[in-house]
């Protein structure tokens, strides 16, 4: 981790970018699991910089339900995000829906794109990949790595400040196996280096990880992980609102944030999608949380 040892929880009330609700609730969820006491352990300097809470009410677009308060959300996700990297920390960013990465990717993208590229790892049952014409629901949890990759929609990236967008040879799908058909065809339109459970069943988690932690590293600043629970199988992670059957296990989730933390590549951080609604005595919070750590150099040994 490239941020000193300086950390700055962003919290994100939103579930507007959902059809379940509930996930709001999830920044406190992993916050109640001892995320911060454990990273102080750890020997971090933590700043818990509070949730933003969307406005209540606004606006739907065409295909981009609750537009109005996702983008205001985001505009102001990406101001805080903005403002802890250029204080030189880490921010690590709780969810909440995946609609938040617009926000929190923008600002990443934006505050390195002086020294060159950053890359993504997007660990998730679902490739996120739809713009406005290409959706089904109209749900904008399913848009965000489609837009900071420059694939729009563009006007859930662009908060005034000109997005850079992150190149999509340096950006990558881990762990998709719920991918809608238009969604999939754009993927594989624009080059997206996608590895589906299929490809981790063959080759396993480390061969896969290895390959895009290559990718997303070479030539760039660094990583940006992006960290869906519903990419785990629902054994594991049942407090999500869009669960899907045979994802990774928790294991398999651990090795790869433990290989994104020994690769020193990890800039900043989103975990998102943890509703508390649906969890099982904080099951999920807790595997969160320690997903968090681990990625951040927790070791057993």
């Amino acid at each position: 981790m490239n941020n000193e040892k300086n950390i700055d929880i962003i919290g994100v009330q939103i579930d507007f970018g959902a059809a379940q609700k509930g996930v709001a609730m999830g920044p406190l969820a992993i916050r109640y699991a001892g995320l911060k006491p454990d990273l102080r352990a750890m020997g971090y300097t933590v700043t818990d910089k509070g949730d933003i809470v969307p406005p209540e009410e606004g606006v739907s677009l065409r295909n981009m339900i609750n537009f109005e308060q996702v983008n205001a959300t985001n505009k102001e996700l990406y101001e805080r995000v903005k403002a802890s990297l250029d204080d030189g920390h880490f921010p690590l960013v709780l969810g909440g829906d995946h609609s938040l990465a617009a926000g929190s990717i923008s600002a990443v993208a934006k505050h390195y794109a002086p020294q060159g590229e950053i890359g993504i790892i997007w660990i998730d049952a679902h490739g996120d990949w739809n713009d406005n014409k290409s959706t089904i629901s109209g749900n904008m949890h399913g848009m965000p790595f489609s837009a900071v990759c420059g694939h729009g929609p563009d006007m859930m990236v662009d908060f005034g400040q000109e997005p850079h967008f992150v190149p999509v040879a340096h950006s990558v799908q881990v762990g998709g196996h719920d991918f809608d058909i238009a969604e999939s065809k754009r993927m594989k339109e624009a080059g997206m280096n996608v590895f589906t459970m299929g490809e981790i069943d063959k080759r396993g988690m480390y061969e896969v990880m290895k390959e895009a932690i290559k990718i997303a590293s070479e030539g760039t600043i660094g990583i940006h992980l992006s960290f869906d629970v519903d990419a785990i199988t629902p054994e594991y992670a049942p407090g999500t609102g869009t669960p899907v059957p045979d994802g990774i296990t928790a294991r398999e989730a651990f090795l790869a944030v433990e290989m994104l933390a020994d690769s020193g590549k990890l800039i900043s951080m989103d975990l998102v999608e943890v509703n508390p609604i649906l969890d099982e005595r904080n099951k999920t919070g807790i595997l969160a949380s320690q997903l968090i750590q681990i990625a951040l150099g927790k070791k057993v040994y």
